[in-house]
Parts: C-alpha cells; sequence; structure tokens
C-alpha cells in the first residue's frame, strides 16, 4: 500500500493521486518527490561525490565484489522475491547489478539526493525512483525485499530508520543490508564519507532484532584484504594526507585486477560456508517476523 505524504490515508491505486485528500507528489522528469524542500537540507552525504562515483564504481574491485555478495544473498535467502526497494540507492550501481543478474525483479530505489537519482535512472531505466528519506517512507507493506546498502552508518537515528524498514515490507520480507564494520577502523575516510558509526557484527544483530526481524546470517566481508586496508589508513593518517574519494576509489588497473581476485576468492569462501570473524563491510540478511 502506499501512503499520502499530505494526510497519512493508506491506499491501493496505481497512481499516487491520495483518494481523500487529493494530494499529489511534486514529480520531475524522472522521479516523484516527497517533501524536496526538507530533503534537500538534511545532512550526511556530500552529493559532489556523485558524479565521482558513477564514474568509478564500475572500475573498481570494491563496488563489484559488493554486487556479486548481494546478489548471492538475494537469491539464496529470497528466491521467490518479485520486487526489491533499495533505501539510499545512490547512483544506481547495485539496482543494476541486480536488474542483469535478475530481470525479472520489478525495482524500485530512493534517495535524499537528486544528484545520485539522475545517474540511478540513466542506470536502470525500467525501475522506479522516489526522493524520499529513510526516516519517511510512504509505503505500508508493499516490498517484498528491502535494501540498504552503506546507509546506516550516514543516519543519527538508525533505529528509526530500520522500523521504517520493517513497515514496508510483506509479512516474511526480507531485508538486506551492508554497513562498515569495527569502531576501531575509523579513521579520516569515514568523517569525508559522512559516516555516523561504524558496526560491530552484535550491536547490529541486536538493531535489526529489535525492529522486528530475526537475523538469517551476518557476513564479515574484505576480511582477506583487512590488513591491507588498516595499513593505508595509518599510512594516510601519519603522513596527514588529505582525503580524496578519487584516491581511495580510483586504482591502477592492475591493481584492480590483483585486488578482485582476492575478494572473489573470499567470495567463494563465503559461498562455502566460511564466515570471518572480522573485515571491513558487514553483510547481514533477515526476515520480517
Amino acid at each position: 500500500m502506499k501512503i499520502c505524504f499530505a494526510c497519512g490515508t493508506r491506499f491501493s491505486a496505481s497512481g499516487w493521486d491520495c483518494p481523500v485528500c487529493g494530494a499529489l507528489p511534486a514529480k520531475s522528469d524522472k522521479f516523484l518527490a516527497f517533501n524536496a524542500q526538507e530533503l534537500e537540507s538534511r545532512e550526511g552525504y556530500n552529493p559532489d561525490f556523485f558524479r565521482e562515483l558513477a564514474c568509478l564504481e564500475a572500475k573498481n574491485f570494491w563496488f563489484s565484489s559488493r554486487n556479486r555478495l548481494i546478489i548471492w544473498l538475494l537469491k539464496r535467502y529470497f528466491p521467490g522475491a518479485k520486487d526489491l526497494f533499495e533505501i539510499g540507492c545512490g547512483t544506481g550501481f547495485v539496482l543494476s547489478g541486480i536488474h542483469k543478474a535478475l530481470p525479472s525483479v520489478a525495482l524500485s530505489g530512493c534517495d535524499i539526493f537528486t544528484e545520485g537519482l539522475d545517474h540511478a535512472q540513466n542506470r536502470v531505466k525500467r525501475a522506479e525512483f522516489y526522493h524520499m528519506d529513510a526516516y519517511k517512507l510512504y509505503f505500508d507493506k508493499e516490498f517484498d525485499v528491502v535494501g540498504a546498502f552503506d546507509l546506516l552508518e550516514h543516519v543519527v537515528d538508525d533505529d528509526a530508520a530500520l522500523f521504517e524498514m520493517n513497515k514496508v515490507l510483506r509479512k516474511g520480507g526480507g531485508l538486506l543490508l551492508s554497513v562498515p564494520q569495527h569502531p576501531a577502523l575509523w579513521s579520516r575516510a569515514d568523517e569525508a564519507a559522512c559516516h555516523v558509526r561504524r558496526y560491530e557484527s552484535l550491536e547490529l544483530k541486536k538493531k535489526v532484532q529489535r525492529s522486528g526481524f530475526k537475523v538469517l546470517d551476518l557476513v564479515s566481508f574484505v576480511s582477506l584484504l583487512l590488513p591491507v586496508m588498516m595499513a593505508a589508513r595509518l599510512k594516510n593518517s601519519v603522513l596527514r594526507k588529505r582525503y580524496s574519494l578519487e584516491g581511495e576509489v580510483r586504482l591502477h588497473p592492475l591493481a584492480n585486477a590483483a585486488l578482485e581476485k582476492i575478494m572473489d576468492l573470499e567470495f567463494q569462501l563465503v559461498r562455502l560456508g566460511m564466515r570471518f570473524p572480522f573485515g571491513g563491510s558487514l553483510f547481514l540478511a533477515a526476515t520480517k517476523i
């Protein structure tokens, strides 16, 4: 069901015209906007990053490896999913990967930054996109799966965001999350990326359970490369290097290929059932109780 952004009425319809108050969200050429003026005042990310990310994601081992794991978790735990809603979809790189792997799944995404949504719409033209906030999702029991990939660390009240994710899922629906792991790894890269926190696995598990979910799997990832990650961030801290997103993501093709091989090995180990106790990222799969 949809929820009217003006009066809160829940209704089922193909469009967004509220049957009670007649309110209709603003519409651009590409997506519907809910409380757009309020959303643009929110902090939590630097919208200038989207242009760089859109150019670099497909060429970076971390983004491609993350997509591979997300798609595997989706197929493993929610094989019957007919639709998926990604919150904080950014440039649409994850949705584009899901669309290629599972073209029959209907896709939707939302973000508070139009800069990201512009790129997302260009990448996945068949998906529905919304200018919408993770704190105010105007759906009720609408989707089979909700995904939020590297979003929660930007959200001040992550408990409130998780309850909203639960609300938009049908009973028995699935939740897929990824977050940066281990507070001890906090660095200037986290500050530049506007992170609020990094997570421990037990902390994330408890938050998800309190929000009405049963956790199915927790996967630490970027585990084999964690020493390299720690060394790089320590070096930048000692040298007081100014953080650069492009410097973090743009790699020499040979180095990127080598790192992707290592990540592929790690992915195969995860598929075989290995669960590492540490890693740069943490992935979670859960189902709505």
